[in-house]
């Protein structure tokens, strides 16, 4: 079979889930993770075959995107910050949006590297908290981008943290000062083991209200962990009260915590922050001038 009629039959079985671009996307993807093709492969080579070996694993694949799996559980990957991490229905896929935070995270622990760095051996690494940490998307690239941290993630659930230790990025490892991070199991909600002090806590906790179900996909719905997605109507904030309680245990003075939010209660999670104590509490947007993080600090 022709690669550019397997792409015509992959997008025509798609279009019921999503527009005809997306559709194209998905599958080029698709082919690209199995087959090594790239996206202009069928252009510029139009007489390309499928390898009849790969036919089956592409059909059962596209059978799971038609029955709207995620192609990133059908593929098994999600590009984050530059890098693949390993995804599989027992945690959330990496958003986007959740880079703009990790972003602000990296450049701040980069100061206060930098700021200890006269130090020298006698410097006291930064050390972060990821709260939620999931895929360990977070604490992952914290660990690799601001080299040298000492990273903590926390997670409720052992699948996420079998997943989240099991990321493999042993060649940037291996080649620079990053530490691979540690992964601990507690739930934010009623546990409080001592992990020590941190100069920065992160968290992308739970925050869709179930209200919102109806606004969202079906392929999001049916196949990602709610325990990862949805919070009730009636208490939207339980989180961010657990996220607060542990801030303000594990953070040094003057530390900074930032946490991804709602953006419909940008107002009302930055005034729990304030409420709980904290300082120089503000709501970041995005490029879309959504509410997308809350930043608060530790008084010194």
């Amino acid at each position: 079979m022709l690669l550019s009629d397997f792409i015509r039959e992959g997008i025509s079985s798609l279009r019921m889930l999503y527009p005809e671009n997306e559709a194209r996307n998905i599958v080029l993807i698709l082919c690209g993770s199995i087959i090594g093709t790239k996206s202009y492969t069928h252009i510029v080579e139009p007489r390309t075959e499928v390898p009849e070996a790969a036919m089956g694993r592409l059909r059962d694949a596209l059978a799971r995107l038609s029955g709207g799996e995620p192609l990133q559980y059908v593929t098994g990957k999600a590009e984050f910050y530059g890098r693949s991490f390993n995804v599989s229905p027992a945690v959330l896929i990496p958003r986007p949006e959740t880079e703009l935070l990790c972003r602000e995270a990296v450049a701040h622990a980069i100061r206060l590297i930098r700021m200890r760095f006269p130090f020298g051996k006698n410097a006291e690494p930064v050390r972060v908290l990821d709260l939620c940490t999931g895929s360990g998307c977070i604490a992952w690239t914290l660990a690799l981008s601001a080299p040298g941290c000492i990273v903590t993630g926390v997670d409720i659930s052992e699948e996420a943290l079998r997943m989240a230790a099991g990321q493999d990025f042993t060649p940037e490892l291996k080649t620079g000062s990053a530490r691979r991070p540690d992964f601990v199991k507690a739930d934010i909600l009623n546990d409080s083991p001592e992990l020590g002090k941190f100069d920065i806590v992160l968290s992308n906790p739970p925050y869709i209200m179930e209200s919102e179900k109806k606004d969202m996909r079906v392929n999001v719905l049916d196949h990602e962990p709610g325990i990862a997605l949805f919070v009730p109507d009636d208490d939207p904030l339980v989180f961010y009260r657990a996220v607060a309680c542990w801030s303000r245990r594990c953070l040094l003075p003057g530390g900074m915590g930032m946490a991804e939010i709602n953006e419909r209660l940008g107002r009302e999670t930055s005034e729990l922050f304030r409420e709980a104590g904290f300082s120089d509490v503000s709501v970041v947007k995005d490029l879309n001038d959504r509410n997308r993080f809350v930043i608060y600090r530790l008084a010194s």
